[in-house]
């Protein structure tokens, strides 16, 4: 599987750990889901997979490479579960790591490992792309390849 290295900023690299649950069974995943508010379970948490196949798990608002402890990744994203703890929703976006949509085996693997329901597919697919002409990260939004910047063509 393809292993991706933080791109985001620096100053985020160096940021405090965050409250970060690693998910190896469905036990797991339900005590941290029972510790955590009832309106923060109602949004998507912060997702990354690490290299050894472990689903790490931290409120939405935390940065990717933190929930990463500052480590590279095999996918990274928001998932949001519904009741009896079912991933009802999940993405790959994550400006941080800007993992392609290919990266949903290694999602797939961890969930299954951890007995853990869920879609089968990332449930909303991002397509990131680089500009060769400011460097800006974007995000390809309904098939415009155009740099949200400087509005030079990035590569389809």
């Amino acid at each position: 599987m393809r292993r991706y290295e933080y791109v985001g900023p620096a100053e985020l690299r160096d940021l405090p750990s965050v409250d970060v649950a690693g998910i190896r069974s469905r036990d797991d995943l339900a005590a941290w889901l029972a510790t955590r508010p009832r309106e923060e379970v109602a949004e998507p948490f912060t997702f990354v997979v690490d290299l050894g196949g472990t689903l790490r798990l931290a409120p939405r608002r935390s940065e990717h490479v933190a929930c990463a402890g500052g480590r590279p990744v095999l996918a990274a994203g928001e998932m949001g579960f519904a009741a009896g703890g079912r991933v009802d929703r999940v993405s790959n976006q994550s400006t941080g790591y800007c993992p392609d949509p290919a990266s949903w085996p290694a999602v797939a693997a961890a969930l299954d490992a951890a007995g853990t329901p869920h879609p089968g597919g990332f449930t909303d697919a991002v397509v990131f792309r680089r500009c060769t002409g400011c460097g800006q990260r974007n995000i390809v939004h309904d098939g415009d390849f155009a740099c949200a910047v400087c509005d030079a063509p990035l590569d389809g």
